[in-house]
Order: C-alpha cells, then structure tokens, then sequence
C-alpha cells in the first residue's frame, strides 16, 4: 500500500513523445496494484468461509495456492517497478498484463472449484463474479490490459452458470454484472485517456517554457559575460594604446615612444582584436549560427606554417618549439582533411599560443598523426599543468585558471569556442594535463585518403611577403578607416592603389580603367559588394576576367553570395597583413581561363 504513491509519481522523462499516454497508462495502473492485492486480501477470509461449507477440500487447498502464488508474483511485479529496467515500456506492458492474467485464472479456478461446491455453488460463483468485476476494475487504466484480461476472468463464471444443472438463477445476474463492470471500466479508461493527453500536452508546454526560460537566462549570462570581458579587455588595452598616440602626437610635452612602447601598444591592439573576434565567434556559436565550410586541404602544410609564424614567439621566451610529421602523411601523394581550412587554423593557432603563452620554460612539441579515418595533431608543453577540475573550467566560456591565468591577457574563449568548432567540423578536441608536468591538446578530424588535395594545397607555399609582381589594384571601402589600412598594407607589398568609396564607383572605374585585381567590401552604399561584382562580370570592359576579393565581415552564407555573384577569393574581416598577402598571392596566381573560388 505505502508503494502507490512512489509507483503513481513516477516519471517516463527518457521515453520517445509517443510513448507519453503509454507510460501514463501503466503509472496509473500500477498505482492501483497495492490496491488490489488488498481487496482480494480482505476478500479471502469470505472465500474461505464459503469454501467450507463445500464438498471438496482438495479443491480449496488448490485455490489458497493459486492466492499464494498470485501474491507472490505481483510482491515481485511491485518490486521490478523500481528498477531501471521497467522503463522499457513494451515489457512492462507485457507484465502487467500476465499479472491481470494470473488474477483472471484465479476467478476461472474459483469457478471451476463452485461447480462441485454443492449447497455453496451459487455463492461461489458470485464470489468469481465480484472477482471478475475486481479485475474490469484494476486493468480499466490500460485499455489492451482491460480488453485481455477482463474477458478471461468473465469467461469461468458465466461458462460455469451456463453449464450448471438448472435453474441457473444467478445467470442473469453474472452476465449483467460483468457486462456493466465492463462497460463502466470502458468509460473510465476514455476519461483517464483524455486526461493523460491533457496531461501530457500540459507537461510539453510546461518543458518548453523551461527551455525558453533557461535559453533567455543563459543568453543574458552570456550577454553580461561579454560585457564584462569586454570592458576590462578594451579598456585594458585602449588605455595603454591611447598613451602610445598621445606620446607619439606629442601632447602633454612626452618624449617619442619608443620601439619598445609601440611594439607594446601594437601587441594590446592585436590583443583587443582577438578578444573581439573571439567573443563574437563565441555568441555566434551560442545563437547556433556559427557554420564551417568543410573541403578538402592538406594538413602538413597548414600545420607547418603555424609553427613558423609562432617559432618567434617561442624563442623570445626561450622555448623550444618542434614539429613531428607521421611519415606515412608526407609521403602520400593523395588525401586530404575535410574540414574548414580556416577554422581548423584558428584552432590550432589558438592551441600554439596558449602554449606559448602559459609555458615559462621547457619545450612545445606538435605531432601530426595519421589514425585510422581521421588525423590527430597534438600540441603538447612543459607548462604548470592542470588538475581535473582546473581542465574542465579551462573549456568553459569567459572562465580562466587564476592560478595559471594571472598576468596574461585573454578573454577565456579559446578553448571553448576551438572545441565547437571541432564538432561541428565532425571532429573532436580533447585534453590531458598534469600538475608540474604539462598538458595535451588533441585536435582530431576526418580524413580521407581518396580525396584530391586543390591546386593552392599542392603547390609550394607562396611568397608570404606578396604577389610574383607588382600589380594595380582596386578596392571598394566606404569606410575611411578601413581603406587607409588596407592602402597601407597593399603598399607595404608593393602593389598601387586606387580607391573607391562605394561599389558604383568601382565599376564606373573599371570600365575605364584596366587593374590586375579588384577588392571589394560586402557591405557598401548604393552598391554592395555582390552587386558591383556580378556587374563587373556582366560587363565587357577591361576588367571583367580580373581577380575579385571579396571582404565580408559575416559566416559562410554572405561568403557564398560573393562567390556566386563573381568573386574568386573571400577575404574575412578584420583584415591583417599575412592574410592581405595570402589573398593577393593567390589571386595572382589564379588561371583565369579555369577560374575557381577558394577562401581566404
């Protein structure tokens, strides 16, 4: 009896959504099992009062064994409740409808037993009759349950009333009862049917509020989190860059900065860079919005250039950075990683310099291993190390280690967005670490070995420095900022510069001017980016096999749009050096005869 409640509450939270009335149904009828083991128990002190004033003894010891054992089986039923494995519904079903059934024999022995009572004949049978009612009752919640076991435990009492020697008196009576239990046990499962479906819609409703609620808590979390990481982060970094300018303009009568200072500020402005492009990565993944575009391209490289660019780091520091390449990757003329190429380096280039960064003294050492259907790369240090829990605080977002932390910049992104992006990529990022020993990060991510690597991945690496010549470009910036930059850079490598505020004047410039390649920003007045591109490719001017840039600041589909209205490369905002070159570089060196689209 005190198990109905525990068995009524309980909960199917794992259970397909239309299993829901299922599992509800057998909740409500297991509530009622105590229940009636408890009317029969009341019940069996009337039966054996009638029961002795029958003939035959032998068939009374075989009815308190079928009561014993039906105890017996529905304690254990009870019992199984409990267990994990009752949540599979299908057996479950199964055995309450066998506990039904072994009731349903009781009442058949009961009848089977009254048809040799002599004077207790009758009143037997209107004892198996009430049991027959007992059993309509118990198994109405669950209508397969009711529709088997009822029509079994009716089955001995009225074959018994039918076969008997006349008058059968108590005929009427037996089908009459059992056909009203039945019936009112109909309309009470429909009811409770009903009210399961109600309940059910009610407990949808209810978890969808949850997750709304949880998704605008978490949402404001984040919201604060970038706000408070942004404003120490940029106010940080502004204040020691403003002091740079304010010295090298020569206010407030200050000494010229020097090399140290400005590669200082230089270093803040970089900082500040990352820990924008990093928060903003982190809320684009959160809002589910964050996409890769996976294709084939060749690790080796990308993973040996990475280690260039951060050996100066390392050795201003006194690091000893190397790199390890599995032999059977170097020496395959096929196969590539399919994965995003750019994401995949802002992975791996936010997993050299967190080394970088946390290690004091000892050595970095990156392995590129070739395992089954995938390539894993390892970036191993010497560093302070990490407990378990320091580990799994370090992959959360806008969290840091204080104890490993402290006095290095950063917005306590890195590895919590890298880790997304791995999953989305099909791949994985996992880490080791050890207290006083160092820790391990393993990127992983598919590879197959029957892909065909580009052209740009099979070639030697261009000149990091520029273009083959010197060339005559075009770019397309409304922003004054933004265009002096990129002048800046493109004349750092050697190329001329024309300008344009908009994409109309782009296009007014190149039908009267020839250029050997054109950059244009997505977003413009009067034309954006796309537009002006898909104009220039429609016209028959000079310019119109010339090499397009494409500058966006969104994901993949604004990439896609720039692709398809004509551009050859796209360029991802903020813009740097390494990738201006990388950009021009490759557009030099493009076959406009095949023209093909590659990202930058």
């Amino acid at each position: 009896m005190r198990n109905a409640p525990l068995l009524a509450e309980r909960r199917q939270t794992e259970d397909p959504a239309g299993s829901a009335q299922l599992a509800k149904a057998l909740d409500a009828q297991a509530a009622l099992l105590p229940y009636a083991l408890g009317v029969f128990a009341v019940s069996l002190p009337l039966f054996v009062w009638v029961a002795s004033f029958a003939a035959n003894s032998i068939w009374m010891t075989a009815s308190f064994a079928i009561f014993a054992i039906n105890w017996g089986a529905f304690y254990l039923a009870v019992n199984w409740l409990r267990d994990d494995a009752s949540r599979d519904l299908r057996r479950r079903a199964r055995i309450h409808v066998a506990c039904g059934a072994l009731w349903a024999m009781a009442v058949a022995q009961i009848s089977a037993f009254a048809a040799g009572a002599g004077p207790a004949r009758e009143t037997l049978l209107m004892l198996a009759t009430a049991g027959a009612v007992l059993c309509a009752f118990f198994s109405a919640p669950y209508l397969p349950a009711l529709l088997i076991v009822t029509p079994l435990a009716a089955a001995g009492p009225l074959i018994a009333q039918f076969t008997g020697p006349a008058p059968r008196s108590g005929l009427e009576l037996t089908w009459g009862a059992t056909a009203l239990a039945l019936a009112l046990a109909m309309i009470h499962n429909r009811a409770l049917r009903r009210q399961h479906g109600l309940s059910v819609e009610h407990e949808r409703l209810v978890d969808e509020r949850l997750r709304v609620l949880e998704t605008a808590e978490r949402t404001a979390r984040s919201k604060s989190d970038i706000v408070a990481t942004l404003s120490h982060e940029i106010r940080n970094g502004l204040t020691g860059v403003t002091h740079v300018l304010a010295a090298a303009a020569g206010r407030g009568g200050r000494a010229a900065p020097s090399r140290e200072q400005l590669n200082a500020a230089l270093d803040a402005a970089q900082d500040l860079i990352a820990v924008l492009n990093a928060t903003l990565d982190s809320e684009t993944a959160e809002s589910g919005r964050l996409s890769v575009d996976t294709q084939p391209f060749d690790p080796v490289r990308l993973i040996q250039d990475l280690v260039l660019l951060e050996k100066p780091h390392a050795g201003a520091k006194g690091l000893e950075l190397s790199v390890h390449i599995d032999p059977l990757l170097l020496s395959l003329d096929r196969g590539a990683t399919i994965a995003d190429p750019l994401r995949t380096r802002q992975i791996m280039s936010n997993l050299l310099s967190n080394a970088v960064k946390y290690t004091v003294r000892g050595r970095i050492e990156v392995r590129l291993e070739l395992r089954d259907d995938h390539v894993a790369v390892e970036v191993a240090d010497t560093g302070p190390g990490l407990t378990p829990e320091e580990l799994a605080l370090a992959f959360e977002p806008f969290r840091r280690v204080e104890r490993t932390g402290a006095g290095v910049n950063g917005a306590g992104l890195g590895l919590s967005l890298s880790r997304q992006l791995s999953r989305l990529m099909g791949g994985a990022l996992e880490a080791s670490s050890a207290m006083g020993v160092g820790s391990c990060f393993t990127l992983r991510l598919p590879f197959d070995p029957t892909a065909e690597r580009g052209a740009h991945e099979a070639s030697s690496p261009a000149d990091p420095l520029g273009a083959p010549r010197a060339m005559r470009v075009l770019i397309a910036e409304d922003d004054a900022l933004n265009a002096a930059m990129l002048r800046a850079i493109l004349e750092q490598l050697g190329h001329q510069v024309v300008h344009a505020q908009n994409g109309r004047r782009a296009v007014d410039l190149a039908r009267i001017a020839e250029f050997d390649l054109l950059m244009l920003d997505g977003r413009m007045p009067v034309m954006d980016g796309p537009a002006a591109a898909k104009a220039l490719r429609e016209t028959d001017g000079p310019n119109r096999r010339a090499p397009i840039i494409a500058m966006i600041d969104g994901d993949s589909d604004e990439a896609r749009e720039s692709l398809d209205a004509g551009a050859d490369i796209v360029l991802r905002k903020p813009v740097s050096v390494a990738g201006v070159a990388r950009a021009v570089a490759d557009a030099a060196a493009l076959d406009r005869n095949l023209t093909r689209s590659q990202a930058a």
